[in-house]
């Protein structure tokens, strides 16, 4: 059944068995892979809350895989000479320098301003000097692509590469961003009549929470302009890309769908989407399966022939025909997957804002307007995104699409998606980002491998805690939504570890899956470790991969790197004054880094003191 047809038949549904039914929320598995039962153990945690994990082996000790003999791979963390072989005396003292001026609370609190008074007591040139000897030197490559070449080239020697990120940001006011924020997020039809639609509160704008750098300290922000501006944000992935395939044979580059077009279009796809999801856990609560995870929620196709017929959708035979139209309902089932199906990126933009109303049955637009020029604005971000694909493609470079916002990560996720459907056939080329403080995260990683494994397609993943936490709890708190995030930070290391555990065991069943392991604890790295050599995974099958980035942890990077594992560097670029918003965020970052652990400061000094008493005074790397 299209999806058209299906929203033309739901539309006249009347408001009978539905109202007083429950949805229960499941929590979802994949019912071929992992078959164990998953108990969530209770953790302690010392030191920072920020960058600390549980012990590694608190997590999931009830399963045992196979080993297949090869022989296990150790990496030394406390090796320093391993470690900053790479870096010069200079680099290191650089380093410390950085690291400690982060600790300073009013350093870190008033760095913008300091550094627009160092600007002018300073001077331009001489505060730029001054920058790329400290924070500009230590957090950012160089200002072009062809500045950031030698830094690649040297980190590559030394077996780390680069996940390319473009880092330039708007130097916005509040108000200036609000402004913009409201101005992309409210469409036509909402200006005319305020409140005359069936908009959720969570997935309006709000001016209160229109800058969304509020409480950000760790990616990057684009707000909308107009049209020119995405293309022209286009046209600098697109360098970004070229760059990222000029600079090494396996490179990556990240982009943000933000950047790409006008976020409208992501709140409201967003909203849509998560509304027929509800639909489909009724139509389980109907059938009395509610209570099974998500994958499990298969509808009974006659069911849901009378059910539907029941609301008045159509004829039984007729919804046969739909169905079966379609190829779904062949084994005499419906799941989710197949539900997800029948939204898909041919439909009209406006027909795809169509959304059942679950109090009444009805099938409802989710605007009473849709202008001409919204529709050509939402084609064209799918163009732009389609665009970029092509391009990291034929550059033979992997596109990572960083995640963002819950009020826009549905439809982020499910534009990466169908780009995964698309162009991971052969190899995995595109690969999404799971915030695992989300509630939801595991729930959205099994069931997007359970699709890749059914269409037989490359599923590639970026493993994250998460940058918008802050933000994201007092939206919910002030907005009157659920709070998205796990409760704490021990649950969000268990829901991370509980994620890259069922990836790693997809990879032990098929070897399609793939994986970015993006972080900064070295506990999670040795947990990967662990698993990968009881797996008999080895580094050189390319399939897990390990992310940090550029100036912190190189104890962890660059160890892996020289022992085989694939292993990048986030490497942000642009020019000194273009990135000043993503240094003042990697300064905030930094002192909660720093404060909650002494150990790469301690390595650096252990490596500076080797050093001079090895006579290393003027050491420099050979590569």
């Amino acid at each position: 059944m299209s999806y058209t047809k299906f929203v033309s038949a739901l539309s006249r549904v009347n408001s009978g068995n539905v109202k007083n039914l429950r949805i229960l929320p499941g929590r979802c598995r994949s019912t071929v892979v992992s078959t164990k039962s998953q108990e969530d153990k209770e953790q302690q945690l010392d030191g920072c809350t920020v960058v600390e994990a549980e012990p590694v082996e608190l997590i999931s000790q009830t399963k045992s895989f196979t080993k297949r003999g090869l022989n296990k791979i150790r990496v030394d963390f406390d090796n320093t000479q391993e470690a900053y072989k790479s870096k010069g005396n200079i680099e290191l003292l650089r380093s410390l320098l950085v690291f400690k001026l982060c600790t300073i609370d009013v350093l870190v609190e008033k760095n913008k301003e300091l550094m627009d008074l160092s600007r002018k007591v300073l001077g331009q040139w001489m505060f730029e000097q001054m920058m790329k000897m400290t924070f500009y030197g230590q957090f950012v490559a160089g200002e072009d692509h062809n500045s950031i070449k030698p830094l690649i080239q040297k980190n590559q020697a030394f077996g780390v590469g680069a996940v390319l990120d473009y880092s330039v940001e708007e130097d916005l006011t509040q108000e200036e961003a609000e402004k913009k924020e409201m101005d992309s997020c409210v469409s036509e039809a909402e200006k005319e009549s305020p409140g005359d639609d069936h908009r959720e509160k969570k997935y309006k704008a709000h001016r209160q929470f229109g800058d969304r750098r509020g409480g950000v300290i760790s990616a990057r922000t684009y707000f909308y302009a107009d049209e020119a501006k995405c293309d022209n944000q286009m046209e600098t992935f697109i360098n970004c890309i070229k760059a990222s395939g000029g600079a090494s044979a396996d490179g990556f580059s990240a982009i943000k769908m933000t950047a790409l077009g006008r976020p409208q279009f992501l709140l409201q796809f967003s909203e849509v989407l998560v509304k027929w999801r509800r639909f489909f856990s009724l139509l389980a609560a109907q059938q009395g399966i509610s209570n099974m995870t998500v994958l499990e929620q298969k509808l009974e196709l006659e069911q849901l022939k009378e059910s539907l017929a029941k609301m008045g959708v159509g004829a039984k035979d007729d919804i046969e025909n739909w169905f079966t139209g379609e190829k779904l309902g062949l084994s005499g089932t419906i799941d989710l997957l197949d539900w997800n199906s029948l939204i898909n990126d041919t439909t009209k933009m406006s027909n795809l804002l169509m959304v059942p109303n679950l109090e009444t049955g009805q099938l409802e637009p989710l605007l009473n307007k849709f202008t001409e020029e919204e529709e050509k604005q939402m084609k064209r971000m799918l163009q732009r995104v389609d665009i970029l694909a092509k391009h990291a493609m034929e550059n033979g470079v992997r596109l990572m699409v960083d995640a963002e916002q819950t009020y826009f990560q549905p439809a982020i996720s499910r534009l990466t998606l169908e780009m995964q459907r698309k162009f991971n056939r052969e190899k995995p080329i595109i690969f999404n980002t799971y915030q695992c403080y989300l509630k939801e995260a595991y729930d959205n990683v099994t069931v997007d491998v359970e699709l890749s494994r059914r269409e037989g397609w490359y599923f590639g993943a970026k493993l994250v805690r998460g940058a918008y936490m802050y933000q994201e709890r007092d939206r919910a708190k002030e907005i009157g939504y659920e709070d998205p995030i796990n409760p704490d930070y021990e649950a969000t290391n268990r829901m991370y570890h509980k994620c890259l555990e069922f990836v790693l065991e997809e990879i032990d069943h098929s070897r399609k899956a793939n994986i970015m392991v993006a972080t900064h604890n070295e506990d999670t790295v040795k947990y990967t470790l662990k698993m990968m050599n009881e797996m008999g995974l080895s580094p050189t099958e390319n399939k897990v991969y390990f992310g940090q980035l550029l100036g912190m942890c190189d104890q962890i990077s660059f160890p892996l790197g020289q022992a085989g594992f694939p292993v990048y560097k986030y490497v942000p670029y642009g020019p000194v004054n273009e990135v000043i918003p993503y240094l003042s965020r990697r300064a905030q970052e930094n002192r909660g880094f720093m404060k909650g652990s002494q150990r790469e400061r301690s390595l650096l000094w252990k490596e500076l003191k080797r050093r001079v008493l090895a006579g290393q005074i003027f050491y420099t790397p050979v590569y």
